[in-house]
């Protein structure tokens, strides 16, 4: 696991464009926290830059390893599009994790079959991604972010393609494989019910250019079950509270 500091953080594009500005943001040890706001706030912009995809005009960006440590630590990334190789079988897709890493075939061979389990997909280990449901193509992505058990996650509208109750499905699965292999985890969405189900805290951004608006607690007990929360009359109350500083 990981924590990550953003200090002073601004994002200007060539010709004038502001796209983040002055964002301050603090990610605990382990911690879920997801980034919501309107569109075209930022919000990409700012995962991609923690994941090393973009970089800042200015301010600085920390991770470190657990116990403070600045280690150079591995870490995933999960986009809207699943991106799985259509040259490759499911498992294979998901083996191309370790491909960069010294891990035996053994080894890779046993991970691979645990995390397919753990997301229902055993039985489409020799499945090509043509073959897959949109659900499916994504639960064999985050298989993919997962099975190396990298200290940081970060996550792009994953599930933002998909219906609603393959979404609420995907949240628990995903909560599911936090709580067995912990994380920390950064994770944009547009769904307010999505963020308030999934998070340790929720990040408001303003419209743009972005700035942190708000940094909102879930304090909701895990482990969570993503359909009986929503008959919490708490939970409707945060998502109408995140709805109003949106508008």
């Amino acid at each position: 696991m990981a924590s990550i500091s953003v200090e002073h953080l601004t994002k200007r594009y060539p010709g004038g464009t502001v796209a983040l500005d002055d964002v301050n943001v603090e990610i605990a040890d382990g911690e879920f926290v997801v980034v919501v706001g309107p569109s075209g706030c930022g919000k990409s912009t700012l995962l991609r830059i923690l994941a090393g995809l973009d970089v800042a005009t200015s301010g600085r960006i920390a991770i470190a390893g657990a116990g403070g440590r600045g280690d150079e630590l591995p870490s995933a990334t999960v986009f809207q599009e699943a991106s799985l190789f259509p040259w490759m079988r499911v498992g294979e897709n998901v083996s191309f994790a370790f491909d960069s890493l010294t891990v035996s075939p053994a080894e890779v061979k046993r991970r691979v079959s645990d995390v397919l389990d753990l997301v229902g997909l055993s039985e489409f280990e020799r499945a090509w991604p043509h073959e897959l449901s949109g659900g499916m193509k994504q639960r064999a992505a985050v298989a993919r972010a997962f099975v190396t058990d990298p200290p940081v996650l970060f996550m792009d509208e994953p599930f933002g393609a998909l219906d609603e109750q393959t979404r609420v499905g995907l949240a628990d699965e995903l909560m599911r494989l936090w709580e067995r292999s912990p994380k920390t985890i950064v994770f944009v969405t547009h769904g307010i019910e999505e963020a308030v189900t999934l998070a340790d805290r929720v990040v408001v951004l303003s419209a743009r250019p972005g700035r942190v608006k708000e940094i909102i607690p879930i304090a909701f007990p895990r482990p969570r079950d993503a359909v009986t929360l929503r008959g919490d009359p708490a939970f409707g109350a945060l998502v109408v509270r995140i709805w109003e500083l949106l508008r």
